[in-house]
């Protein structure tokens, strides 16, 4: 089933903070994590929760699971609306506090993680994100193409509107994006069935997947679409969207943001699409947003982003753009 990817957990009373736990660990027994491994999870969310309630404004803690294959892993993600950090590097060394504790918090939490992240900037907040992998050496197996997705469902549903899929073959990678019209239980179904007519498409083209899908979702409510792909032999980002997913095709010195065409896919699809194309050489990443993202983006608020994970950044968007509003989703995919 296609469905949020991270489940939120507003963070800012600290009456709430063992239940957060318990959850926490409940889902990630439900993922098939070891005991040793969640353990460790205890112990990350138990030093997230006290620095939320000793430093932030408004904290909260996004969790997700993924199979990876067989080879699970959770993704822990703390955002605040805190004062931020002068120096997040000195902050991360044993024995440097700001509030006479001992000082090994954010140390211990980059200890136990197998991937860890510290994000922050003065009057801004801190993002700090944390992964535990059933196998730690599955954190550094190399891989062609990383792709990173957020979904969050609208605070009051009970499952997600919007939905993120991709399928790998040897020759090409193939990412939808889709958001249900509305939100809820019916919103999720359109997607779930654009995901299973997704899943079976055996072609490459983002256009003629697009069209399959639209034949094959007709009688749900409808969902706006984007399908990216890319193809190693080629090297080339190939795009199709209909309906207000945003797409930016981002290089190292520039970007693009893809325009998709109008309709609804499932209910009315212009008669003429085309796949759009750009060179990895000048672009090698992409980020898809769903319409959770109300403003426009503006990479400039977040200086010195390039060098974090690409989760960090999602995180950072969904902080200052979409949060708690909205079904939400921001995916990233970057060739290495």
């Amino acid at each position: 089933m296609v469905d949020a990817t991270h489940v939120s957990f507003i963070a800012n009373d600290r009456s709430y903070f063992s239940l957060i736990k318990k959850e926490i660990h409940r889902l990630a027994m439900e993922a098939g994590m070891h005991e040793a491994r969640i353990n460790v999870l205890d112990l990350i969310v138990a030093e997230m929760t006290s620095n939320l309630f000793k430093y932030s404004n408004d904290g909260e803690i996004l969790m997700g699971t993924f199979s990876n294959n067989g080879s699970p892993y959770v993704e822990l993600i703390s955002i605040d609306n805190g004062p931020g950090m002068v120096n997040p590097s000195k902050m991360m060394q044993d024995g440097v506090s700001t509030s006479n504790t001992m000082g090994h918090g954010l140390g211990s939490m980059k200890r136990l993680s197998d991937t860890f992240e510290l994000y922050s900037q003065i009057g801004w907040g801190t993002i700090v994100l944390s992964r535990v992998y059933n196998d730690p050496e599955q954190a550094k197996v190399p891989s062609k193409m990383i792709i990173r997705p957020l979904v969050v469902f609208k605070p009051g549903e009970k499952v997600s509107g919007d939905g993120f899929v991709f399928k790998k073959t040897e020759r090409y990678v193939k990412m939808m994006l889709a958001d249900g019209l509305g939100h809820g239980p019916e919103a999720n179904k359109a997607v779930n069935e654009a995901a299973a007519a997704f899943r079976v498409f055996p072609d490459f083209s983002p256009t003629d997947t697009l069209r399959f899908i639209h034949q094959a979702i007709k009688k749900t409510r409808g969902a706006v679409i984007n399908i990216t792909a890319f193809d190693f032999r080629t090297r080339t980002w190939s795009a199709t969207g209909v309906g207000n997913i945003a797409a930016r095709i981002i290089g190292p010195a520039s970007f693009k943001n893809h325009m998709s065409y109008n309709g609804i896919v499932g209910h009315n699809i212009p008669g003429t699409m085309n796949d759009q194309t750009y060179p990895a050489e000048l672009y090698n990443q992409v980020m898809l947003c769903s319409d959770g993202l109300k403003t426009r983006i503006d990479m400039m608020r977040y200086p010195q982003m390039y060098k974090y994970d690409q989760t960090v950044l999602a995180a950072a968007l969904y902080k200052d753009h979409g949060r708690r509003n909205d079904d939400m989703s921001v995916v990233l995919a970057k060739i290495k």
